[in-house]
């Protein structure tokens, strides 16, 4: 096992003490957000400081000023307040950021932030995963994100099927986007391991309507796949605010055709004179070195996506403000364009089989070309109320519901061109799947009257449910449902209290402890196999999470903050009770799941510049005891997975952040950032040959730079660069070859964007993502070269 130096030694022991005590550390410093209850339009002054400030909320209050300069309003759905909970290194996007960034999507607005992967494995992908620090992007469950309060992240599923409900909210209405690094504030559980990204949204304060066109092209050209492909968004939104009523609705349609996510191939081996020749198929290798023939690949990617949105936001007496959020999205993605390569002597295509090219004989089986189509529904429902109890109190309730109202996938067992082909397949749809969460919160920022004591508390609750059903399909292209496969499914749900007290201790000193205590439940758990029902006992568990935040603020200028944390991730339901077999693999829950058990520290120094930058480090390191993860594995060219807990992972990280928006005589804003990751596995009981191995797609470096500079008032030019060195995607690190499909490679993207202001209501926007025409894999290829056009209109 190799000995890791842990900076903060001390500290886990004091840590690990608290455990038995009911504190949890607070935040010593407050946090600037802008004002939601000001009808002028605007942005709100930064509120001001007590005696023990420090240097971290100047340079917080410098982050929200460079939104003042832009045009678009700023004034966001949040009640201002100065937070108490701000223990966490976090960075601060504004609408000025945000307008250098090719946002296709979403999740496109949060890529560059430090210690942070999306993988969006195409424009339209469901599957846009999140990574954060010691978190990678298929440890899902250990990243939060919120849209004003109202949950995104997606806790029924991890993995792919993990990804956040990125299209629930819209980058039009965004005001600004904060990521929180750890779980440092006691504010969020375990599922904060990773960190927290909280996106508040725009109150309009006048009409406004904006119509908004993209158009985009992408080539891709790998492993025998070449062509180009095309898509187009449109965006339609209208806000108003009638006296006290705010209104907002937008309704988005995104339809994309993205490169093919899957190349088949078979093991080459020396042929014995017996197998069928082929021509077509491609000599290559696989993540592993072996020699490999690919001969085909899953098509093209038909999606088409449509969102609507309506929030109603209304000013109560004595400074009460409440909100009502809904979102509705309806996603159709086909992958029903299989492509095979392999021609026979007669030039007919050949479809199964022993086959040889070449002296290399391979396997191929039918259903490697089988196709599919998903449906799917989800409605989103969200409300929030603030306002102020006492001149010292303020109160904040937030409640939602997520319903999965059809989710289907109809695939079938050939290709429609086989000879053989039969309407024969299988239909996996998601019963009863959704979640509904709760919380109330209490603060003041100065407790008894003092100015010294702040305390932030409250509890929250949520619950999940999922089930999910395989059938056999006589007819599987219109959904016909033959016979019972296979089902399984069951319910969690979690109840937190909370409570963080800070004291500011001067001028220079702050001190924050806090505590969250949890009690989590999984019940109803199931696995139907045609018939013979297993049922899952009922389970119960307590823990107690203790938190510490010391800062020291030498001088106006610096801020040193030292944070500490335990933190409890919980199984979700997919990880709990999801079993299930489907045409191309198994996939075996584990109802007896621990939670991860994890300590984190972190080492922040800042530095504010002047003229509205920030220079900061980070040093920090993670130790998890139990890690849930899903190890998977290749039997008769069938995936097998399932969820077993690896007893440690350690990860020591370093952070270094450059940010600045008055470079280049005012005209340039730049954001860089680069990170250093050492992710070992130090114990494993259960495979101890793994023990010192690297953890899976944890790169060594991750670095983003981000610019706009601006030549005048008509004219910009925004870019980004995203670099990331290579990983593994096994726990026995066997996957050592690179630049083939399935492994996880090194990448560097070159992404430009062009805007010109035509009129005051009138911009055009001209972009290109992957500028070098990269080809790279994050075991799926990533996009190749996409050229953007489109123009935001407000009428």
């Amino acid at each position: 096992m190799k000995t890791h130096l842990h900076l903060w030694a001390a500290s886990s022991t004091l840590v690990a003490a608290l455990s038995a005590f009911c504190v949890q550390p607070a935040i010593a410093s407050d946090r600037v957000t802008p004002s939601t209850t000001d009808d002028s339009s605007e942005q709100a002054e930064p509120l001001a400081t007590s005696d023990g400030a420090g240097a971290e909320q100047v340079a917080i209050a410098e982050q929200v000023a460079i939104a003042e300069q832009v045009k678009d309003e700023v004034t966001v759905w949040a009640e201002g307040r100065r937070e108490t909970n701000y223990a966490s290194p976090n960075s601060l996007l504004t609408p000025q950021d945000l307008t250098a960034v090719n946002a296709a999507t979403t999740e496109d607005l949060v890529k560059y932030e430090p210690s942070l992967i999306i993988r969006r494995r195409f424009i339209g992908d469901a599957n846009g995963v999140i990574g954060l620090r010691g978190s990678n992007m298929f440890q899902t469950t250990r990243t939060m994100v919120f849209a004003d309060g109202i949950p995104l992240h997606y806790f029924l599923q991890t993995r792919w099927n993990g990804a956040p409900r990125w299209g629930l909210v819209t980058a039009d209405e965004i005001g600004y986007v904060e990521v929180v690094y750890g779980p440092f504030s006691a504010e969020y559980g375990g599922n904060a391991m990773g960190g927290v990204v909280n996106i508040e949204t725009r109150i309009p304060t006048d009409r406004q309507i904006r119509l908004t066109g993209t158009a985009m092209q992408q080539a891709f050209d790998a492993l025998g796949y070449d062509a180009s492909s095309s898509g187009n968004k449109g965006f339609l939104s209208y806000g108003e605010k009638f006296g006290k009523l705010s209104v907002y609705a937008a309704a988005t349609r995104l339809e994309n055709e993205g490169q093919p996510q899957t190349f088949r191939f078979g093991t080459s081996t020396p042929a014995n004179g017996g197998e069928a020749q082929v021509s077509g198929s491609l000599a290559g290798a696989n993540e592993y070195g072996n020699p490999v023939r690919y001969f085909g690949n899953t098509g093209p990617v038909d999606s088409r996506t449509d969102q609507f949105k309506l929030k109603l936001g209304y000013e109560l007496p004595q400074g009460w403000f409440v909100l009502f959020n809904t979102g509705y999205e309806v996603r159709d993605i086909a992958t029903d364009a299989a492509q095979n390569y392999l021609l026979g002597d007669g030039g007919a295509p050949l479809w199964n089989g022993t086959l040889v090219e070449d002296g290399a004989a391979f396997q191929v089986r039918g259903r490697d070309f089988n196709v599919n189509q998903q449906d799917r529904r989800s409605l989103l429902l969200g409300g929030r109320l603030q306002g102020p109890l006492t001149s010292n109190w303020q109160l904040e309730a937030s409640v939602s519901v997520f319903d999965i109202l059809e989710d289907e996938t109809r695939t079938s067992s050939l290709n429609p061109l086989d000879p053989a082909f039969t309407p024969a397949g299988t239909v996996r749809n998601y019963d009863e799947a959704g979640w509904q969460s709760a919380e109330v919160k209490l603060q003041s920022d100065r407790l008894a009257g003092s100015d010294h004591w702040s305390l932030v508390t409250g509890t929250r609750y949520e619950r999940y449910s999922l089930g999910v059903t395989n059938y056999s399909s006589g007819d599987y292209a219109n959904g016909e449902r033959t016979s019972l496969s296979n089902a399984s499914g069951g319910d969690s749900e979690l109840a937190a209290l909370f409570a963080q007290l800070a004291w500011r201790a001067g001028a220079k000193w702050d001190v924050a402890f806090g505590g969250r205590f949890e009690s989590w439940r999984s019940e109803d758990g199931f696995f139907n196999n045609r018939g013979q029902i297993d049922r899952h006992t009922d389970r119960s568990e307590t823990r107690f999470s203790p938190k510490l935040s010391i800062g020291y603020a030498p001088s106006s200028n610096w801020l040193v903050r030292f944070s500490s944390a335990r933190a409890f991730r919980f199984p979700i339901v997919e990880e709990l009770f999801q079993n299930e077999r489907r045409t191309n693999g198994t996939s075996i829950a584990n109802a007896n799941l621990e939670p991860e058990d994890g300590l984190h520290h972190n080492l922040m120094v800042e530095r504010s510049l002047a003229g509205g930058g920030q220079l900061r480090l980070n040093l920090f390191t993670e130790n998890i005891d139990d890690v849930i993860f899903n190890q998977t594995t290749l039997v008769d060219n069938r995936t097998v997975s399932t969820f077993l807990p690896i007893d440690e992972v350690v990860t020591d990280g370093a952070e270094l952040v450059f940010n600045h928006s008055a470079l280049g005589g005012g005209r340039l804003n730049l954001r860089f950032n680069i990170a250093y990751l050492d992710s070992e596995i130090t114990a494993n009981s259960a495979n101890p040959a793994l023990e010192g191995n690297v953890f899976p797609r944890m790169p060594k470096w991750r670095s983003h730079l981000l610019l706009n500079y601006h030549f005048n008032d008509r004219w910009d030019l925004g870019g980004g660069i995203r670099y990331s060195s290579n990983s593994f995607g096994d726990l026995d690190n066997r996957d050592t070859a690179r630049e083939v499909f399935g492994a996880h490679d090194e990448f560097t993207q070159v992404n430009v964007k062009l805007g010109y202001q035509v009129r005051e209501s009138l911009r055009l926007n001209l972009g290109v993502d992957n500028l070098t025409d990269e080809v790279a894999y994050v075991h799926h290829p990533w996009p190749g070269r996409t050229g953007f056009v489109g123009f935001v209109l407000d009428l």
